[in-house]
């Protein structure tokens, strides 16, 4: 982790946030395009056990939750390593998963804000997805909304090209 003495590097990860149903595996997709990096979907990285918990409706503990973060943790310092871009879709609640993810100062984070009517809207409409609306609540209750300038908010009601817009702008400046 960078001190706030050192420059920050040039951005190499960024780590599309939020809650269930804000855009994260379509912002992430477009903006990996954009950037021509690579893409990791963070739900891929969840055991069994814990896709089929979510899918029966129970929200993941932290200890649920800490395989899964390794194994992000270790695709964000893989493609650093290989000094490779990577936009990781995940959702990344707390501050202290955010600071597990953080591993230099080239990861950068895109929090994706929506409203909970918003949100829910677009869980009811999405099929072939584990995480059910009724976990939706879970998630507005766990999130701690990100703050500082390892971050950049956006309005997730905007389309996903206004957002990856957005996005590129703000990490060129």
């Amino acid at each position: 982790m960078r001190t706030p003495t050192q420059p920050a590097k040039k951005v190499q990860v960024l780590v599309v946030m939020g809650v269930s149903g804000s855009g994260k595996t379509t912002v992430g997709k477009a903006l990996a395009q954009e950037l021509g990096w690579t893409f990791i979907e963070g739900d891929d990285f969840h055991s069994e056990a814990n896709v089929k918990k979510m899918a029966a409706g129970t929200a993941l503990s932290d200890e649920d939750r800490d395989a899964w973060l390794s194994s992000l943790q270790e695709q964000i310092v893989k493609a650093l390593g290989q000094q490779i871009g990577a936009v990781v879709a995940c959702s990344a609640l707390k501050e202290s998963y955010r600071h597990r993810l953080k591993v230099d100062g080239r990861v950068q984070f895109v929090f994706l804000n929506i409203p909970f009517a918003v949100a829910e809207e677009r869980l009811k409409k999405r099929k072939g997805h584990f995480m059910p609306v009724s976990l939706l609540e879970s998630q507005f209750e766990t999130l701690q909304q990100p703050e500082g300038s390892d971050y950049i908010n956006v309005d997730a009601q905007q389309s996903p090209q206004e957002i990856v817009t957005e996005v590129v702008e703000k990490i060129r400046k």
